[in-house]
């Protein structure tokens, strides 16, 4: 059964963040929220958190994972960002955003697209969110909260906890965050693409 935490949105009790980063640490894959929807998440490297979040949303081997990054700095060494890219995403973060950029070598080969060797990456904006990469010291593996053949995200964590509970380890409840995902901006070809519209303004990349 999935352990149930329920934490304030925007002063999130510094004890159930650790235990929550503790449980990752040691191979557990969790539902928190952010600033557009909940999403699933486990360390980057967790071969076993990757095959449950593939197996709860019914994923193929073509579908990008998202590095969910503290700072730049972090995102940084997993992705290569040229300077006119790095302008215009050190704009738009934090926030509901999911760039896709080329992979660094620290990315696991599972984690890629398979022809691209591309990543999805971003800096959220959301206080619990923040505070759990804090602790944690490094990226989220993560996807969208989103079932096979339903239309919107879970965004109740007492919804989530009775129908994930024996999938997850724990959920992260801090209330509801929406349904609509992140907005996706693809830099990793020649120009510009926005391939999925969602919670974040795709103005400045029309």
């Amino acid at each position: 059964m999935a352990k149930y935490f329920d934490v304030h949105p925007d002063n999130p009790q510094p004890r159930t963040i650790g235990t929550v980063a503790d449980s990752i640490r040691s191979g557990a894959l969790v539902a928190y929220p952010t600033d557009s929807c909940y999403a699933l998440g486990c360390r980057v490297g967790s071969r076993d958190g990757i095959s449950r979040i593939r197996t709860i949303r019914n994923l193929d081997d073509r579908h990008h994972f998202t590095l969910v990054c503290e700072s730049f700095a972090q995102l940084g060494q997993y992705v290569h960002i040229d300077n006119n890219v790095f302008r215009a995403v050190k704009a738009a973060t934090p926030g509901s955003y999911t760039f896709i950029l080329p992979a660094t070598k620290e990315v696991p080969r599972q984690l890629l697209h398979p022809k691209k060797k591309t990543v999805g990456v971003r800096i959220p904006d959301h206080g619990v969110t923040q505070a759990l990469l804090a602790e944690l010291g490094e990226p989220l593996l993560s996807s969208t909260l989103l079932l096979p053949d339903e239309a919107e995200p879970l965004t109740q964590g007492w919804e989530i906890k009775e129908r994930l509970d024996h999938l997850v380890d724990a959920v992260l409840d801090s209330g509801d965050c929406g349904t609509e995902p992140t907005t996706v901006i693809d830099f990793s070809g020649d120009g510009v693409e926005i391939v999925r519209r969602g919670a974040g303004d795709t103005t400045p990349f029309e």
